[in-house]
C-alpha cells in the first residue's frame, strides 16, 4: 500500500493538461493501486493523475458506501450528460480544508480504458458522476473552484491562502 502525496495548491502541474496513456502495463496498473490507496487515505471518492504528479491521464473514481469498487480509467470521456443537474459540494486534496457548492450534471456516460487495456462505457449517476467529472476537469488542467464566478473564487483563493499560510 502506498498513499502518495498530493501536490499542494499553486503547483503548476495542476494546471497543466495530463498526456494521454497509449497502453495499460503494469506500470499504470500499479499507479492506479497507489491511486486508490491514496483516495482511500483522504478519503475521497476519486483521484486524479496529476493531483500526485503523474502526468498521465489517469482516474479512479469509488462513490460506493462499502468502498473497493474503486473503477480504474485511462483516458476518460465524457459522451453524454444528462441535461439535469446536481449541486454538491467539492473539495481536493490539493487545497485542503476548502469547498464549494458545484452544480455539474447528474448523470454521464463515459468511454474510458479499463484496467484490461479494453475500451469500456459506463453510465455514472450521483455522486460517482460528480466525481468522475471532477477528476476529467483535473486531467485537463482545471480545478473545481474554476466553475465559480470570478468573484466567489477570488474570495475561495483568498481564504484558502490565509488558512494555509
Amino acid at each position: 500500500m502506498t498513499v502518495r502525496k498530493c501536490l499542494p495548491w499553486p503547483d503548476k502541474r495542476l494546471r497543466t493538461k495530463a498526456e494521454p496513456v497509449s497502453e495499460v502495463t503494469d506500470d499504470i496498473r500499479e499507479i492506479w493501486t497507489d491511486m486508490i490507496d491514496t483516495m482511500e487515505a483522504m478519503p475521497g471518492v476519486g483521484l486524479a493523475g496529476n493531483q500526485i504528479g503523474v502526468m498521465l491521464r489517469l482516474a479512479v473514481v469509488d462513490g460506493s458506501t462499502e468502498r473497493g469498487r474503486a473503477v480504474r480509467m485511462a483516458n476518460p470521456e465524457i459522451l453524454h450528460s444528462s441535461i439535469e443537474l446536481r449541486e454538491h459540494d467539492e473539495a481536493s486534496p490539493n487545497l485542503p480544508g476548502m469547498s464549494a457548492k458545484i452544480k455539474r450534471p447528474r448523470a454521464v456516460t463515459v468511454r474510458f480504458l479499463n484496467e484490461d487495456g479494453a475500451v469500456d462505457r459506463r453510465d455514472f449517476v450521483g455522486i460517482e458522476a460528480t466525481s468522475v467529472q471532477h477528476q476529467i476537469d483535473h486531467l485537463n488542467g482545471k480545478m473545481y473552484f474554476d466553475r465559480l464566478s470570478k468573484v466567489k473564487r477570488d474570495m475561495l483563493l483568498r481564504k484558502a491562502k490565509k488558512q494555509n499560510g
